[in-house]
């Protein structure tokens, strides 16, 4: 199942078009499903399960789902394995309880019938849904406001840079939180279940992109930010940035989608669709994927470029935005199954997960080649990874793991002379700092701190999946030097859901850490903001219509890739 835990909405877009387009398929004896099970299947796996083991079920972050696969190593050894396999009782064991490898139980958000419905439904052959073409992008793209009808001048009181997108997953909606007074600015309504929030270079505009393909540009100057453009860019998305080299600020924006796999190149400030490009084609071992999807966007500095991660491929593409018309691409190859990932701190190397190969790509933008493969513990999940300079080993960056209870620190590179002692650690990784368990999402530092915060949302455990971890960056890193349990320090209600702490994100000033508190979709939640200096609570925000809050985003430290 899909590792975040999302609510049931409303029929998705994708799930209406694959049940019109398909019909029923008979499963296997004693599986087969009447029409309505399985379009209420259908809506539940492309909603909490699709994300990590991909529509048509072949598996990324997640294990392959399909009713029967085999596959055949290098020494021409075939292993076989598929649902069909596993059966009905094991997969209802597995959904229900969840797994060590970083996936959640749904025991308390799915009803033991809709259990028993899913297992039967990945012993079902998988539908394959339909395309999303240029027209249709085009055709869903809407202007609320107009360039030349939006302010000249920022027209609210508003710190921006201090300003915090919080996506409010199972409402459709992001809360613009402002840093300073704690109070909620702006709620406003966007695409369901938004993955992130990214920054125009100029700080000016918050795009914000959901499970359901909805691309939504929000004008930070308005009196009250509010969305002023649209479009849909597929029927699921993840990823998104924009142009931030010198001389394409707010220029250009770029979406990536998993279905159908492909990107789609935007005006930044009208979101009017420019170019569409597919991502379909060969993985780094030879062989022809159906479902490549858009992993994740990152915008360069230093070049007119866009680093785009395929996530079944392996393919990493540097893209050239300069001449969008004739447009240039770079090609490498790292390790199938890439995820997400950060600039190193020189903002010259990006480093990527390929999760389920357990490795980390290391590329090096200026040069446009693959700089290191580093091979990690299980399933890497770094967000956008953490940088600090390591008492020891010089310059680092960090990614938590969803399999593996440790932090993996690997030495990056660096062309400042005061670190060249380091240099024959580079690419490798140096420690493994021991975490409260597996399940991480996200790992988390500022260079104004001297404090690593890691989360553990996805461990089978309720209070570590209830708590972070926070290591003294000046240490050795035997043991954190605190574990704090968020959903007691909340002071809500238990629940029978479990609060899962996740994603801490750093004030501007690296001076706070948020942290969401995301419990079930009828239950009301909080960001608890805690001292960096001290670690304890500041504030704790919460509000009725604070529902499932997940990623937050600050302005500035987002606008700037700090982290």
């Amino acid at each position: 199942m899909r590792k975040s835990v999302v609510g049931v909405l409303a029929l998705s877009a994708m799930t209406v078009a694959m049940g019109s387009a398909f019909a029923q398929t008979a499963g296997s004896d004693g599986l087969s499903m009447t029409a309505d099970e399985k379009e209420k299947a259908k809506k539940i796996y492309f909603e909490r399960c699709a994300g990590c083991h991909g529509v048509l079920r072949k598996g990324a972050t997640g294990k392959n789902l399909e009713p029967h696969w085999s596959k055949k190593d290098k020494d021409g050894n075939v292993t076989e394995g598929g649902t069909l396999k596993l059966g009905q009782q094991r997969l209802e064991k597995i959904i229900g309880y969840g797994t060590d490898g970083g996936m959640v139980n749904f025991d308390d958000i799915l009803t033991k019938d809709e259990i028993a419905l899913m297992a039967k439904y990945i012993q079902n052959q998988p539908d394959v849904p339909p395309e999303y073409s240029f027209k249709d992008t085009t055709d869903s793209w809407k202007v609320m406001v107009p360039v030349d009808q939006r302010p000249k001048k920022q027209m609210n009181n508003f710190n921006l840079k201090n300003m915090f997108s919080v996506t409010l997953r199972d409402t459709g909606e992001v809360a613009l939180i402002d840093g300073d007074t704690k109070e909620i600015r702006s709620i406003v309504k966007t695409g369901y279940a938004v993955h992130i929030s990214r920054l125009s270079a100029s700080g000016r505009y918050v795009y914000v992109i959901g499970r359901d393909g909805r691309l939504s540009l929000i004008d930070l100057w308005m009196e009250k930010p509010a969305v002023v453009a649209e479009v849909k860019v597929g029927f699921d998305a993840r990823s998104v940035d924009t142009s931030k080299f010198k001389g394409y600020e707010d220029k250009y924006a770029v979406a990536g989608s998993y279905w159908p796999p492909q990107y789609v190149i935007m005006e930044g400030d009208t979101l009017k669709p420019l170019k569409v490009v597919s991502t379909r084609g060969m993985t780094v071992d030879g062989e022809y994927h159906p479902e490549p999807r858009v992993a994740s966007i990152v915008s360069s500095m230093i070049k007119p470029e866009w680093v785009i991660n395929i996530k079944e491929t392996g393919q990493i593409l540097l893209v050239d935005y300069s001449d969008i018309k004739n447009l240039k691409t770079t090609t490498i190859e790292s390790a199938k199954f890439l995820h997400d990932g950060g600039w190193d701190a020189s903002k010259r190397y990006f480093l990527v997960a390929a999760n389920a190969s357990n490795k980390i790509a290391a590329v090096d933008t200026k040069t446009g080649k693959l700089a290191a493969l580093v091979n990690t513990a299980k399933i890497p999940h770094p967000g956008r990874g953490a940088n600090f300079v390591h008492s020891k080993f010089g310059p680092v960056w960090a990614t938590g793991h969803l399999g593996a209870d440790v932090i993996t620190v690997i030495s990056t590179a660096s062309d400042d002379k005061k670190y060249a002692q380091y240099k024959g650690n580079n690419w490798k990784v140096v420690q493994e700092i021991k975490h409260i368990g597996a399940g991480n999402l996200f790992v988390k530092t500022h260079p104004k701190s001297k404090n690593l915060w890691a989360d553990a949302p996805q461990n089978p455990d309720r209070d570590i999946a209830s708590s972070v971890a926070v290591y003294d960056m000046g240490g050795d890193f035997s043991k954190p030097k605190a574990v704090l349990n968020v959903a007691k320090d909340s002071g809500l209600p238990e629940t029978k859901a479990v609060k899962r702490a996740v994603h801490p994100e750093y004030s501007a000033d690296g001076k706070e850490v948020w942290i969401s508190l995301w419990g079930g979709k009828t239950d009301q939640s909080a960001i608890v903001v805690y001292d960096d200096a001290t670690l304890k609570v500041k504030k704790v925000i919460t509000d009725p219509k604070m529902i499932t809050p997940t990623g937050k985003f600050n302005v500035f430290n987002t606008q700037h890739d700090i982290y």
